[in-house]
């Protein structure tokens, strides 16, 4: 291994998510793949293509910079959406290449049309509406003030969708509001359509809403964190496999992070490890410094909490995580040396580090944990067999 880690995507496993939220979603319901965040982590560049290959057709992102890396990095044109982020100066170029955004206040809306009547073509568009997250999109006052406007300049605007977020589908909890969004979604659906506005696509689902609350999935739902083998949340893995006999997780991970041991030392009863007085060796041991650290991605909240596999072992990370590296305790490996192979997450052999390993021990969501993966590390295919 070259580099000081290296990430690697199993194709075979993202295939096997896409077939499973396609079979389960229906063929109906378009999936839009969200590859915000660096694709939650798994690098752009090299998921977008996978995803392409294995049948998905819509991207949804939150910025125009990530939209123009998916641009870049499909074979051939399919839709992107932009949920967030576009400066005045990138919208001209986001309408000349027919990339579609939201709009979720009444002065974005006049930026695009400006921008779309330069151009003498439509902005593709997505109504978002403010249906009770409070957050961004446009309460029935703004969409009232949005259809005039779309009315008085049809020529320039394509309704490519109506959409909303829902506040936290993953949580039974939030079961009476999301109940009162959806019902308001409808509401301003139907001023739409009293006004001829048709929307090509309805959609409110993300990946927790499309299995908790399927009448959710309308035309298009738009999946993140399942797509990467991921469930929302405890709650709605729970809920699928209650009533089912198999109660195995179809879902698998795409990801795995690797490094390798840097340096061996050995420490004496008494000496403290790595910045501070955080960790004192109670024996003599051994440590293996590993080149990755909160740079990284792996944060410092892991400090003597972590653990990582080496020959099949877990070993504790011990001291405060660094920028760069990390220390473990490998006394319990009497043959570990410089070049052994590290996982950070993902398998070796019979045992396995998971995400969920991070989130349990340091308060991290999933999300969290793979967004902050760096995109410096270097992302690979594990091409299917």
């Amino acid at each position: 291994m070259t580099e000081s880690s290296i990430i690697t995507l199993d194709e075979e496993s993202l295939q096997n998510n896409v077939a499973f939220l396609k079979k389960k979603i229906g063929k109906h319901v378009i999936i839009s793949a969200v590859v915000k965040a660096n694709a939650y982590g798994h690098g752009i560049e090299q998921i977008v293509p996978l995803f392409e290959k294995h049948g998905i057709n819509h991207y949804s992102v939150f910025s125009y910079k990530e939209a123009i890396r998916v641009y870049n990095s499909l074979p051939a044109p399919h839709p992107i959406m932009i949920m967030g982020w576009i400066s005045d100066e990138d919208m001209i170029d986001t309408i000349k290449k027919g990339i579609e955004f939201f709009i979720f206040n009444t002065e974005r809306l006049q930026v695009a049309l400006s921008y779309a009547k330069s151009l003498n073509t439509k902005a593709n568009i997505h109504l978002e509406a403010e249906t009770g997250m409070n957050r961004s999109g446009l309460n029935m006052n703004e969409l009232n003030q949005a259809i005039s406007l779309i009315k008085d300049n049809e020529d320039y605007i394509n309704i490519a969708g109506f959409c909303t977020h829902l506040a936290g589908a993953e949580s039974i909890s939030n079961h009476s509001r999301i109940q009162k969004q959806l019902k308001r979604y409808q509401q301003m659906l139907t001023v739409l359509k009293k006004n001829d506005i048709n929307p090509q696509y309805r959609h409110v689902a993300n990946s927790a809403a499309s299995f908790v609350y399927p009448k959710a999935r309308m035309d298009m739902v738009r999946i993140g964190i399942m797509l990467y083998g991921f469930w929302s949340s405890t709650e709605v893995f729970i809920q699928y496999i209650n009533n089912r006999a198999n109660k195995k997780d179809p879902l698998d991970r795409i990801l795995s992070w690797k490094s390798q041991i840097m340096s061996i030392k050995e420490v004496k009863c008494g000496e403290f490890v790595s910045y501070g007085l955080s960790y004192l060796a109670q024996t003599n041991i051994k440590t293996a410094l590993i080149p990755i650290g909160y740079a990284s991605g792996y944060n410092r909240s892991l400090s003597n909490k972590g653990i990582i596999l080496i020959q099949d072992q877990i070993c504790n990370v011990i001291g405060s995580v660094n920028m760069n590296m990390i220390i473990a305790d490998v006394s319990n490996i009497p043959d570990a040396k410089v070049g052994d192979e590290v996982v950070i997450i993902g398998k070796q052999n019979g045992l396995e580090i998971k995400v969920s390993a991070f989130s349990d021990i340091s308060d991290q969501l999933n999300y969290e944990v793979l967004a902050h993966l760096s995109e410096s590390i270097k992302r690979t295919v594990a091409k299917k067999q």
